[in-house]
Order: structure tokens, then sequence, then C-alpha cells
């Protein structure tokens, strides 16, 4: 008997404390809970990414001699051309046959999910995009790998999140660590998985964000180590930059890269208007056929590219050759993403800018004799055509750095990232490819700091807790003994739901002005009463407004369950609080 009270005072014990913790991680501050939830959130994001990659590498290796998993060069143009276009049906199909709600996979879902489902990233969805990723890239689609890995890495976080029953905006904090995680893993890049998920997925900059994000970077990319080694991803000779000597030369590379990055983004465009109401099974097809024909003369296109990344920061492919891969790639690209191709595209423009930078480098030797490494232009390209089409020059300045591991790139990588972007941006009028993808699907992309803000801000952090949830009907001595304990405010409940909240002061003038009243109807006296509407405690702030606006109440009485326990109300919310906490605010 003892040991049986011992264990229900153990477990009411744990209910206690996992209940305190999920009210305190409502809170905009709550570091420490979200350190450790962020760690977990790394370790479980880069298995995923690991397992991902294994799968990839495995099953295109057994297509190719020696087990290279990229040696696409080395096969057949016949067979090149097959398994380009069946690998396009086999995912066209899966699409097709999939529920039309599991299609949506990419950062572009992340983004959209984060700004519109409280960072509530579905599993069948996560599952379209390993299955559909993995066969494209193995089919030889010119994708990459980094937008699946970090789809799959923000619904790790999101999933961990769910399953653990965490507020909505820890919940979304931990997409951010899944999407840093996922980076962190792909490339072996910690600070450039930090600095992509706050510069391009979660698009802010806040100590709370930054320390959990962190961690959970390190931690993938500790496990990467484990398992993969401590290798940089590229590898480029040390080369002396002089700043006087080749300024000229870095800033011509940064504007041709810059023209290039627009004519990839408004391809891409073009070719997603144009086949936007074709069947996906279809969609896919085309892009099957077209990288297998791409492909009969400059195989390099196919798959992710990296080996050939690697041989052109190297120097060690002609200029010819790298006229005609850059060009085959920006095509065969544009097509995979414009038609909706599950694979991602950080990838590609990583190709696209290593071989059109290396193309530059050659080009400045043959023309002018300049003094010139066309592997380390090949390393510029790299970084500034990543940072052109993304909008998102720190993070790929960053990931330069790290995946070359060569700190001289620092320099003269600002100046090729800089001018890039601002020829994109300024002189083509082209944002982010994902944010004009967004716009063509009817969504936004960003909000304003104040929606930020309060989707950062758990409802439970800022919701009244100094109310009494009373019947209708009490009598005159309950009302005074309740006016005693100094309330704010009364949950009006009819058959134990909740009707109206009604402000203490309003009772008490009434109890002064009626006192022979023996029994008081709260929905009858003179008083103001708010339209209540229930919101659960691991809202936002961004979800609770969003609720009173749809609803047209006035008020959210927050409820809740845990574990095996009855439906518990923890506060109340008015919009006026809304509006005290964070100003006059709008949908």
């Amino acid at each position: 008997m003892r040991r049986k009270n011992f264990t229900h005072r153990a477990i009411e014990a744990w209910r206690n404390f996992s209940e305190a913790q999920q009210l305190r991680m409502a809170h905009y501050d709550a570091l420490p809970q979200l350190a450790l939830m962020s760690i977990a959130c790394g370790v479980l994001a880069g298995a995923v990414i690991i397992l991902f990659r294994w799968v990839v590498e495995i099953s295109a290796s057994s297509f190719f001699p020696m087990e290279n998993s990229e040696g696409f060069e080395s096969l057949s143009p016949l067979f090149r051309f097959s398994i380009a276009v069946l690998g396009g049906l086999a995912v066209g199909l899966m699409f097709h046959f999939a529920h039309s709600s599991m299609r949506q996979v990419g950062v572009v879902h992340v983004v959209t999910r984060l700004n519109s489902h409280q960072g509530y990233l579905p599993l069948g969805n996560a599952v379209m995009q390993f299955i559909g990723a993995a066969l494209s890239i193995i089919c030889g689609h010119s994708v990459g790998r980094e937008g699946p890995n970090i789809h799959l890495g923000a619904a790790s976080g999101s999933l961990l999140g769910r399953k653990l029953g965490l507020p909505n905006n820890s919940v979304r904090t931990l997409v951010g660590c899944g999407v840093a995680a996922a980076i962190a893993a792909g490339f072996n890049t910690p600070l450039a998985g930090v600095i992509f998920a706050m510069e391009v997925v979660l698009m802010e900059y806040t100590i709370v964000g930054f320390v959990p994000i962190i961690l959970a970077a390190v931690s993938a990319t500790a496990l990467t180590r484990v398992v993969h080694g401590e290798d940089v991803v590229f590898f480029v000779y040390t080369y002396q930059w002089s700043t006087l000597h080749e300024l000229l030369y870095v800033l011509i590379l940064g504007v041709a890269i810059g023209a290039l990055a627009a004519a990839f983004i408004r391809l891409t465009l073009r070719v997603f208007r144009v086949a936007r109401h074709l069947p996906i099974w279809l969609k896919m097809l085309i892009a099957g056929v077209v990288i297998g024909i791409i492909a009969l003369p400059a195989p390099e296109v196919m798959g992710i590219g990296y080996d050939t990344v690697r041989t052109a920061l190297l120097g060690e492919i002609a200029l010819a050759t790298l006229l005609l891969i850059v060009l085959g790639k920006l095509l065969g690209t544009s097509v995979c993403i414009g038609l909706g191709s599950p694979g991602g595209l950080i990838g590609p423009t990583l190709f696209m800018g290593a071989t059109a930078g290396g193309a530059l480098g050659w080009l400045s030797i043959a023309l002018y004799g300049a003094d010139v490494s066309a592997g380390f232009y090949a390393m510029l390209g790299m970084g500034a055509m990543m940072a052109a089409t993304l909008q998102a020059p720190l993070a790929a300045l960053v990931a330069l750095m790290e995946l070359t591991a060569n700190p001289k790139v620092i320099m003269p990588g600002m100046t090729a990232v800089v001018s890039a972007v601002l020829v994109t941006r300024v002189v083509f009028r082209c944002p982010s490819i994902y944010q004009l993808i967004m716009e063509e699907h009817g969504l936004s992309y960003g909000d304003a700091p104040v929606a930020q803000t309060m989707r950062r801000t758990g409802v439970a952090s800022i919701m009244n807790r100094n109310f009494s949830a009373q019947p209708r009907t009490i009598e005159q001595s309950a009302a005074r003994a309740l006016l005693a304990q100094n309330k704010e405010w009364i949950l009006v409940q009819d058959q134990k739901q909740a009707i109206a909240l009604l402000p203490i002061p309003d009772l008490a003038r009434y109890i002064k002005t009626e006192q022979e009243a023996l029994n008081i109807d709260l929905m009858a006296i003179p008083a103001t009463r708010l339209d209540l509407i229930e919101a659960n405690v691991v809202a936002t702030v961004q979800d609770a407004l969003e609720l009173l606006a749809r609803s047209g109440k006035q008020a959210l009485y927050i409820t809740g369950r845990k574990g095996g326990r009855a439906q518990k109300v923890y506060g109340v919310l008015t919009r006026t609080d809304i509006e005290r906490n964070y100003g006059q605010v709008g949908l």
C-alpha cells in the first residue's frame, strides 16, 4: 500500500513538474529549458540528415563503378537519359497519388508552416520529402540535398516539440534549431547553420534565439563528425589574395555572378508560371526528360555534382567545359525547381557559382594575363551565387569560409558577395528566390517585428491568472467572500461551460447598491461582460490574436490537459491585455 502511494505521489510530482515547465517555456526567455531541448533536437535532426545522406549515397553508388555516388559521367548516354526520365516519372506518380496536403515540401513549406501554422510540420510531408528527394538525386535530377535537409531537420524539431507538448513558441524555436542542425550536419559547418536559420528561415536575430540554435548546430555537427569525420567539404589550395591588384577582377566576378543569379531566378519563375497548371506527374516527367537531354553532352549537371565543384575549385576543368556545364546546370536546375522537384536549390547554386567563377578566372588569365587562380575564383563564385540567389550574404560568406577552411577568403569573399547581391537585387530587382516562389503561391515571406515577437511568446506568459470560475448564479454571501479574495475577473460558467468574463469591480458595485439580493445572476446584473472563446495553453500570442479576430470575441480563457487529468483553466486573456503588451496591433 505504501509503495502504491509512493508511486502515485511520484507520478503526480512529475506531472506537476512537467506542467510547470510547459508554462515556463511559454515565456520568451525560457533559455535553460530551450537549451536542453535544442541539444536533443540537434542530435535527432543530425541523425535524420545522416540517414538521408546514407540512403542517397549507398543507393546511387550501386549504379556506378568503384562505388562512386556521383559518377554519372561513367554511365552510357542512354542509361543517363533513361534513369533521369524513369526517376522523374516515379517521383511524379508518387506525388500524384499522395494526398494534396502531403505534396508541400522544401524550404518554402517550412517557412509557410512557421508563419501560418505555428511551426507544426506534418510527418507525412517529411516522409514525402525524404523519399522524393532521395529518388530525384539518385536518378540524376539537377537538385541538391540541402533543401530536403532543411525540411527534414525542421520537421524533426517540430515533431519533438509537439510530442513533448511544448508551447507553440517553443516549437517554433525548435524548428529553427532543426534548420540549423540540418545545414550544420549536411555541410559540417555549425556557424553557417546558425546564420542560415536566423537569416533565411526565421528572419530574426535575438539572443534567446541564438543560444538554442547554436547548441543544436554544435550537437548535430558533433554527431556528423563522429560518423563522417572532420574533413571540410571542399578543399582549396592556400592562395594569397592582393586586395589592390585583384580588386577589379573580384568586382567583375561579383557583377557577373549577380547577373547569373538573376537569370536563374527569372528562368525558374518563368518555368513555374508556364507549367503551374500541369499535373504533378507530367511536370516531373518533363523534368526528367530535360535533364536526360542536357546530360547527353554534359553529364556533370546530373545529381548533386560536388565532385565537379571540387575539381573546379582545384582549377582542373578547362574553360570550354566550364562554360558548357554552367549553362547546362542553369537550365536543368531552373526546370527542376520550377516544375516543383522535391530536391533543393542550394547545392546547384554552389555548383553554378563554382563553375562560373572558375570560367571567369580562366577568362581573366586568357584575356588580360591576370595573376589569378581559377580555383580561388571558383570558390568566390560559389559564395557569391549562393548569396545573390538567397539574398543571404552573411550566411553565404560564413558557409564559404567553413566549407573551405580557408580564412584568406574573407576579404575577397565579402567583395564578391556584396557586389553580387547588389547587382541581383538593385539592378535586376530580384529578391530572394524563396520570397518570389512564396509570392507566386500567394504566400507572404516574413513579418513585421511585432508579429515575430508575438510568435516567440506563449500565451501562458501574459495570461491573467488572477480570476475565479463561478456558476452563473451565486449567493450574495459567496459573492462577498469572492470580493475579499481580490480577484480581477470572474469566469462565468453555465453547466461548467465558460460563457462570459466579468470584471470583479462590476460585481462589487452591484452588491453595494443591491445589498438585499439573496441570489445574484451574473449574466443579468448591470456589468461589462466579455464574450469568450477557448484557447489552448500551447498557443502563442499571435495565435491568440488571430483567434480573437476570426471569432469576433473579446477575451480568451486558456485551457489545457496534462496526462490523464481533466481539462484545466489556466488563465484568461483579453484583447486589451495583448494591446497593452504589444501596442495597437492588427491582422
